[in-house]
């Protein structure tokens, strides 16, 4: 057995500060009143870990590419008749492959919902005064109903899914707290450097500016 490094510290922190953000964003919204502010806040943080996965998607290390994980017929065909290759299991399997990228995808569109919707009593998103009065309905509407039932059930999935494989004997944390996985086949290894994580801090810090910026079209005075 080898220990090799899968998973890098850019991807563990951003794996982790989501699933605190997600779950807390999903509590405030659900205690509501002052609540609320800390709903809209954590919104925002989850936009910028979305811009950043995206971002790092492409430069991040080996195995957080989206190209080492995208899953494909073939890939999906050897995992469900259980001849997977190290490589198509070392990261993410190609069925948790598929719910990392459906729970990015509802993430995204509960964000970008979030951004028009408006309760009609206290809050409101930071671009209401871009779109109609239908658009904004439309939105909230999904917002706080079909997309919101979605990320609960896609967080309970992904629960479950580490329940399942703990009673197979393979634990999911452990990886990705350490960054590490022992396996009986070589890999590639993630790179996991001082300089990539400082590339990391950068487009974080690129994927705030962005949201601070998005946030700040709502104030802008229209024209025309």
């Amino acid at each position: 057995m080898q220990k090799i490094r899968i998973w890098d510290l850019p991807t563990r922190l951003f794996h982790w500060t989501l699933a605190a953000c997600v779950i807390a964003m999903i509590v405030a919204a659900k205690v509501g009143g002052n609540a609320m502010n800390l709903h809209i806040r954590l919104g925002y943080a989850v936009f910028a870990l979305l811009l950043f996965r995206l971002l790092w998607g492409f430069v991040g290390g080996h195995w957080s590419r989206f190209a080492s994980f995208l899953p494909t017929p073939a890939s999906l065909r050897r995992y469900l008749s259980g001849g997977a290759s190290a490589t198509d299991t070392a990261g993410h399997t190609p069925l948790g492959s598929l719910s990392v990228f459906a729970m990015l995808t509802v993430l995204a569109l509960q964000v970008g919902s979030g951004l028009f919707a408006d309760d009609e009593i206290a809050f409101s998103g930071p671009l209401t005064s871009l779109v109609s009065g239908a658009t904004i309905d439309r939105l909230t509407s999904w917002h706080i109903n079909f997309g919101q039932y979605l990320v609960i059930g896609l967080v309970a999935l992904h629960v479950l899914a580490i329940l399942v494989y703990m009673l197979r004997r393979q634990n999911l944390i452990v990886p990705m707290l350490s960054g590490d996985k022992h396996l009986a086949e070589p890999v590639p290894v993630a790179r996991d450097s001082a300089g990539s994580r400082l590339l990391a801090l950068v487009l974080l810090g690129l994927a705030a500016a962005v949201v601070y910026w998005v946030v700040q079209l709502g104030a802008q005075p229209m024209l025309g």
